[in-house]
């Protein structure tokens, strides 16, 4: 018979014998509810509801366990001895909680997600979807909870950071001047970048800092960020603490000493001769702008600018003639400009008197400056008083012997502008974060406090009226209670003349969140 044959004959027998096949099927009652069932797949004689209500997939795992969270760090311990970091209601957190489950190995996951608590609770809730086969053909799925209770434990790193004497490596940045303003700077620096997240503490000493690290390779990352903002030199050395004879295990503590370059921005600086020469033949004696990579020096005559590189000043170091303590106040009594500009710079002849000299004696000054552009007749200018003044310095001793440069030296040397100010400076509209620090054993006197405090709004002043300055640095919103009390006190206060103090536009300043922990 042709398959194209659609009249052939069916043979009846057959059709019933298949009918009566399906219905000989063996079909029985469930043992529970007498739902009927195939008894072929049903497992135990039991419906597929009654296996749901009857048999716990679950049977073997824990519905309740401990998680271990450190307050100092914010992280969580992975047993046996391993701490990550993980946010709350995170796939870190999410996986940190499956594998501290027991019996989860044997059945499969389908599903986990996390059940709000209250964050005060010190409860996490997890719910969880399985599956497992319960007998041959039959896989039951079931949902069920999980709670963990937080408890609080400290890590070995916070451990050790609350124990004396267990560094590791120790940076020790030092810098050969008798203030701190560019430690305040670095401080700034090493804020905004974290440089110091791994320190385990920071010591304050004379002429500078201690930063100690629990690991080698901190400590040397430290170093090389202090290596690529500033200009310094270090030295590597290590001290033998233990060694094991048996298996020649030795475990050292490092120490890394950091100097500066002992020169900071607005200093009078005397090059040598020949290295004058050698970096575009500028004026040997002229002031530091700028304190980065390299050191910057100006020649306030010309406008010429030269930088000094980290290797060519250790090749042959110098120091300052004098420094910003040392500056004088002058009175402009008048002032022309001769024509070149140099970005911020104008090149001008100015005529200035001492202002302790003013109403007593007339005696001025004739010099060239590169404040062409801020200065004024009747403005206040801090400079450097050349006549008169003995350096011991050999630099500034062979211009005065050399027949080209001593005829250079002039009698003033202008740095910066003068801005009267109120005695309290306390109406910033701006704050900057500090670092906490261990001053030491014993508490700074009264007069170094006094020193500190001077340096710091120094330092605070110098951010206000050098807008190059301020870029490198993280500033600021103050709080709305300091500027409250600003506000009260500038409506009590009275001010006959016009205060020309510089001010930061508040679209330069960051907003303060709570976590930032920032102190005065």
């Amino acid at each position: 018979m042709s398959a194209m044959d659609l009249d052939a004959p069916v043979s009846i027998a057959t059709r019933f014998a298949a009918t009566d096949q399906q219905q000989n099927g063996a079909t029985i009652l469930c043992c529970n509810c007498g739902a009927a069932i195939d008894g072929t797949t049903a497992a135990g004689a039991l419906c597929y509801d009654c296996v749901k209500l009857t048999v716990d997939v679950s049977q073997g795992i824990q519905r309740e366990a401990t998680l271990h969270f450190c307050r100092d760090c914010d992280r969580w311990l992975l047993p046996p001895s391993s701490w990550i970091v993980a946010a709350l209601e995170s796939r870190e957190l999410l996986a940190l909680c499956l594998k501290k489950l027991r019996g989860l190995h044997k059945v499969r996951i389908i599903d986990a997600s996390f059940i709000w608590t209250e964050p005060h609770s010190r409860r996490v809730k997890v719910k969880l979807t399985i599956q497992d086969s319960v007998s041959e053909g039959v896989v039951l799925q079931q949902a069920f909870e999980v709670e963990y209770v937080v408890a609080y434990q400290q890590c070995p790193d916070c451990a050790k950071s609350y124990t004396a004497n267990t560094w590791r490596a120790c940076v020790q940045v030092r810098q050969k001047v008798p203030h701190k303003r560019t430690f305040l700077y670095l401080e700034q620096l090493i804020l905004k970048h974290g440089a110091h997240k791994d320190t385990i503490n920071i010591k304050e000493v004379k002429d500078g800092l201690d930063f100690y690290y629990a690991a080698r390779n901190q400590a040397e990352k430290f170093v090389d960020f202090l290596n690529s903002v500033a200009p310094v030199r270090s030295k590597k050395s290590q001290e033998l603490i233990s060694m094991d004879i048996h298996t020649s295990t030795k475990s050292y503590k490092f120490s890394y000493s950091v100097e500066l370059v002992p020169i900071c921005k607005d200093d009078l600086v005397a090059i040598p001769i020949k290295l004058a020469k050698q970096i575009g033949n500028i004026s040997p004696l002229g002031l530091c702008y700028r304190v980065g990579t390299t050191v910057n020096i100006l020649d306030p005559a010309t406008l010429q600018t030269a930088d000094i590189s980290t290797p060519i000043y250790w090749r042959a170091p110098f120091t300052s003639l004098a420094d910003v303590q040392e500056l004088t106040e002058f009175i402009v009594m008048d002032i022309d400009l001769t024509g070149p500009q140099k970005g911020r710079w104008a090149l001008a002849e100015a005529t200035v008197a001492r202002a302790s000299d003013l109403g007593s004696n007339d005696k001025t000054y004739y010099t060239r400056t590169h404040l062409g552009n801020v200065l004024h007749p009747g403005d206040s200018v801090m400079g450097y008083m050349l006549t008169g003044t003995n350096f011991n310095s050999p630099q500034f001793d062979a211009l005065e012997e050399s027949n080209t440069y001593s005829s250079q030296i002039p009698d003033v040397m202008l740095v910066k502008k003068f801005y009267a100010r109120k005695k309290k400076a306390k109406n910033r509209n701006w704050r900057l974060k500090r670092m906490t620090r261990d001053e030491g054993d014993l508490l700074p006197k009264k007069s170094d406090q006094e020193r500190m405090d001077k340096d710091y709004e120094m330092f605070l002043r110098d951010v206000e009226e050098d807008e190059e300055l301020r870029q490198t640095m993280a500033l600021y919103k103050a709080q709305q209670q300091q500027k409250i009390d600003a506000e009260a006190m500038s409506v009590v206060e009275t001010d006959d003349g016009e205060d020309e103090t510089p001010r930061i536009d508040m679209e330069e300043l960051l907003d303060e969140f709570d976590d930032l922990a920032v102190t005065d």
